[in-house]
């Protein structure tokens, strides 16, 4: 997957890229509930 011009982003294969998708998407998640929370106070 390309991203602009000089950029690619290779997705991680085996078991080393799931477990790294699923940690990225707990910490994301996690982080926009915290955004999330301070923006509505």
């Amino acid at each position: 997957m390309r991203i602009g011009r000089n950029i690619e982003v290779r997705p991680l294969g085996g078991a080393p890229g799931c477990l790294a998708m699923i940690l990225f998407s707990i910490v994301a998640s996690v982080v926009l509930t915290v955004v999330l929370n301070l923006l509505v106070r």
